[in-house]
Parts: structure tokens; C-alpha cells; sequence
């Protein structure tokens, strides 16, 4: 019996997603010791101006998964082979502009770049450059393959590769740091690893999946609405950088640069916290999209929001409750005294979240029925309204302003707004969807209230051993309760499949 890809997908996913925080935990600080914060800081700031670049993906990758499983659904093979020439054409040439953008970077470390810098440390950047330009030139043509294994739902083949990478790239890493290699060294490895994946997914397709590449008859009169669908993909990228990395930039000239790395710190711990909620919707594009084809999929579509938002809320909440119970330990052991705002802010953001985060599949039906326009302008209005709110907030209340006003944009805006929007428009039973959800939450709110009244915080979690036993009683008693509560037969049975999925995937 095969195993179910979207299950086996979305098991994997949480455990890229597990390794991922683990790793940001444990590996950057192994890192900022053998790296040194001279060494380190110069990686990151030549990696976080290089991953701007990544932008230049122009919200294609998701084009190719939306348009590529429209064909397969409709049997259309040889327009698929069309397709798939036209995105190398399209991805090549986005390379080579990777490339001139690169080349300008190249000769403009000293410019972009602090001018108190060693001549050592410019020289080491623009290798660094060299390396990740070349990494990306190639990466942008070759990730063509990837995006057609998900278009196929072959998710699990992608998703252990991902976690091979992961796992070889740290412990590669590691070992290298340990024997004395800096920064550069880093970078290779990242390199050559990223591209191995690459050309095996490239093998893949032709191997397995029997792809195959037309570059005679490329339709580009289809390219006006594969861009204007993702225009808008690209848009809210480009939104979303802006939106969670403007406090950082209002703070800094607001208060100081001690805000802004308490804020930093929430913010590492917000984009944690997102990771958790794709897991699920980011498997179910080439389905829904395959659903979208047919108008009297309505239904099932609305369907499938209630209930993998149901499934979302079991495991947003369980973060978002422990966090509630355990985050200023947590954040006292970890971070430190010094970073004791860190935990109103990020509960604050976990909460405004919550909303978004059971709703992604929300994000995916648009992206399906290429309907991305109104959430994009909606995203757009309130990312300036919370800027705006953010210099008026910080002004009156501090550090905690800004939060407010980050926060309360993304109620108002993903939560109210976009409700209204799926309600009225998509035709996704939103009343329904909130009596299910608020159905499976009573138990997990009901123990989250006496476990923090039964807990005293400050005198037992005051050491990682008692933290962690803690949490993980909770986390035990928080599966019993909703298995026993809250879950339906059906999610019971997914849970039991899901169960058998890991025993096969371990196999």
C-alpha cells in the first residue's frame, strides 16, 4: 500500500520544522563561538543582503505548482511539456539578472558595507558574494524541478531530501568550525549542498515522474496570466518582509539598539512560530487547485478550510498555550534577564497570529483560483497603517507600542477583514468554520487556565530540567485532553493514519 503523500508530507514537514528550531537553538550560538562576532556578523550581513535577491523569484515558484498541477489535472500532458520550457526559459533569465545584480553588489562591498571594515573582511565578503551569487544563478533555473515534484504531491521523496540536507549541512558545518574554517567555509558547504539537492530533484523528474522539457512552441501568450497571478504572489512577499522588519527599523531610531534586539528576539521567535502553520496548506496546492477547476467544488473546498483549519488550531494553540504557561522561563533561560519584554511582545504576536495561521488554506484556495489581488491590497493598507501606528505607538508606550501596533493591524486586517472577504466572496462557510473551531478549542483553554494557575512559575521553572519536564507534561496531558474532547472520528482516524505514516516513512 503506498503511503498517502499529503499525510507523509505534512509528518515530514513538522519534523523540517522541528530540526529547524532545534538547529536555530543550539547551532547559532556553536556558531558565534568558533565563528567569533566579528566573523559572524560579517556572514550574516553579506547572507541577509543576498536573501533580498531571492525576491527576484517574482512569485513564480508558486506559479509553476499552481498552473502545473491545472494541467495534470486536465490531462493536458504535452502543454505541460510546453510549461515546463517556458519557466526554464523564465528562470534562466532571472539567473543571469541574479548575476548582473550580483556583479554590482561585487563592486560595491566597500559602499554597502561598513567603511570601518578590514581590508580582510571586505576581501573575505566579496568571496562570500561570489559564492552565494553563483548558488543562486543556478539555484533559480534548477528550482523548476522541485516545484513540478509538488505539483505532482510526490512530497515526501522532496521533503527527505530537505531533511538529508538539513541534517549533513549542520553536522558538516560543525565539524569544519570545530577543525578551525570560518565563514567561507560555510558558505561552500551551504553551496554545494543546495545545488546537490537540486540536480538530484532534476533527476528525479526525468527519472521517475518522466518529465519531459519543450522549448519548440513555448506559449507565452499564457505568460500575461501566469505574471499577473504572480504579481501578487510577489507582492505580499515583498509586503511581508516590509511588515515584520519595519519595528526593528522604527525602534532603532526611536529608542535604541537595545529595543531593537529585544524586538529581534521576538520576532526570531514569531517566524518560529509561522513555520508550524504551513505545514499543512503548504501540501494541498496541486489539490485544491485540481478542486478549483470545477465549479461545484465549492462545497468540498469549504470543507477542507473547516477542516484543516480545526487540525492548525490543535497545534497553534498547544504553542500558543505553552508559550503562555512557560515563555518568561523560557525566555529568562534562554535569552536571559535582560530580555524579559521579549515575552509580552511575543505572546502578543502569537495571539494576533492565531487567526492567520489556522487560515492559511485560506491563502492557498486564492492562490488556486488565482484570486490573490484583494488580499495583497488588503495586506498593502494595513502594513502602512501599522507603520504609521507603529511611530505614533512607540512615542507613547515604548517598545511595547510598537507590538501593539504590529499586532493589531494583523487582527484587524488577516483576521476581520479576510473572514469577511472568504465569507462573502470565496463562499467558505466562515460561521461554520468558527463553531468548529471554538468546539475544538474549550478543552486545551479549559487546562491551559488551570495549569497556570496550578503551576508557579517562578519557583519551580527557574532550570531547564524542571522547564522541560513541565512542558512536557503539559504537552502529554494537551494531547490526551483533545484526542478525548475535542477531536472528532475523523481527525481520530487521521491521527491513527498519521500514526502508520511515520511507522512506513521510518521503514
Amino acid at each position: 500500500m503506498a503511503i498517502n503523500q499529503i499525510k507523509g508530507g505534512i509528518v515530514l514537514n513538522y519534523v523540517i520544522i522541528g530540526l529547524n528550531i532545534v538547529l536555530g537553538l543550539l547551532y547559532t550560538p556553536y556558531m558565534l563561538r568558533m565563528l567569533g562576532q566579528n566573523e559572524y556578523g560579517l556572514y550574516s550581513l553579506v547572507a541577509s543582503i543576498i536573501a533580498y535577491l531571492t525576491l527576484l523569484d517574482f512569485g513564480f515558484g508558486n506559479a509553476i505548482v499552481r498552473y502545473t498541477a491545472k494541467l495534470i489535472s486536465e490531462g493536458k500532458q504535452k502543454e505541460q511539456w510546453e510549461l515546463n520550457g517556458m519557466f526554464i526559459v523564465i528562470y534562466s533569465l532571472i539567473g543571469l539578472l541574479a548575476v548582473g545584480v550580483g556583479i554590482i553588489l561585487y563592486n560595491n562591498v566597500e559602499w554597502l558595507f561598513d567603511a570601518k571594515m578590514t581590508q580582510d573582511d571586505i576581501a573575505q565578503a566579496k568571496i562570500m558574494i561570489v559564492l552565494l551569487i553563483i548558488n543562486l544563478a543556478l539555484t533559480f533555473p534548477l528550482s523548476v524541478y522541485g516545484s513540478i515534484i509538488v505539483a505532482y504531491q510526490d512530497f515526501i521523496f522532496q521533503k527527505i531530501l530537505t531533511l538529508c540536507r538539513l541534517l549533513f549541512t549542520a553536522l558538516t558545518i560543525v565539524i569544519l568550525l570545530y577543525l578551525g574554517y570560518k565563514a567561507i567555509a560555510m558558505v561552500v558547504v551551504q553551496t554545494i549542498f543546495n545545488l546537490g539537492i537540486l540536480f538530484i530533484n532534476c533527476i528525479y523528474c526525468f527519472k521517475k515522474l518522466h518529465i519531459k522539457v519543450w522549448f519548440s512552441n513555448l506559449k507565452f501568450t499564457i505568460l500575461k496570466e501566469i505574471a499577473h497571478y504572480s504579481f501578487w504572489v510577489f507582492l505580499s512577499q515583498i509586503i511581508d518582509r516590509v511588515y515584520w522588519g519595519s519595528g526593528q527599523f522604527v525602534l532603532g531610531s526611536l529608542i535604541g539598539t537595545t529595543a531593537v534586539a529585544i524586538f529581534s528576539v521576538a520576532i526570531l521567535l514569531q517566524q518560529m512560530y509561522m513555520t508550524f502553520s504551513s505545514s499543512i496548506s503548504s501540501v494541498l496546492l496541486p489539490k485544491i487547485t485540481a478542486m478549483a477547476n470545477d465549479s461545484g467544488n465549492e462545497v468540498a473546498i469549504s470543507n477542507l478550510f473547516i477542516r484543516t483549519g480545526r487540525i492548525q488550531a490543535v497545534v497553534m494553540a498547544l504553542i500558543l498555550f505553552g508559550f503562555y504557561i512557560f515563555g518568561s522561563s523560557f525566555i529568562k533561560l534562554w535569552a536571559g534577564n535582560g530580555y524579559t519584554e521579549v515575552y509580552p511582545i511575543t505572546l502578543l504576536f502569537f495571539t494576533a497570529l492565531f487567526i492567520p495561521t489556522i487560515q492559511t488554506t485560506g491563502y492557498t484556495i486564492l492562490q488556486a483560483r488565482n484570486q490573490m489581488k484583494f488580499r495583497s491590497i488588503v495586506y498593502l493598507f494595513i502594513s502602512i497603517c501599522s507603520l504609521i501606528l507603529q511611530v505614533v505607538f512607540t512615542k507613547i508606550f515604548g517598545i511595547m507600542g510598537c507590538a501593539y501596533a504590529i499586532g493589531g493591524a494583523l487582527i484587524l486586517g488577516q483576521g476581520l477583514v479576510m473572514n469577511i472577504y472568504y465569507y462573502k466572496k470565496q463562499k467558505i462557510d466562515i460561521p461554520l468554520f468558527w463553531k468548529e473551531t471554538i468546539k475544538i478549542m474549550i478543552a486545551p483553554i479549559v487546562l491551559t487556565l488551570l495549569a497556570k494557575m496550578i503551576i508557579p512559575e517562578s519557583k519551580l521553572l527557574c532550570n531547564w530540567g524542571s522547564l522541560l519536564v513541565a512542558i512536557l507534561l503539559f504537552t502529554t496531558a494537551y494531547g490526551i485532553i483533545v484526542y478525548l474532547c475535542s477531536l472528532n472520528q475523523y481527525e481520530k482516524q487521521l491521527f491513527k493514519s498519521t500514526i502508520l505514516v511515520i511507522k512506513r516513512i521510518r521503514k
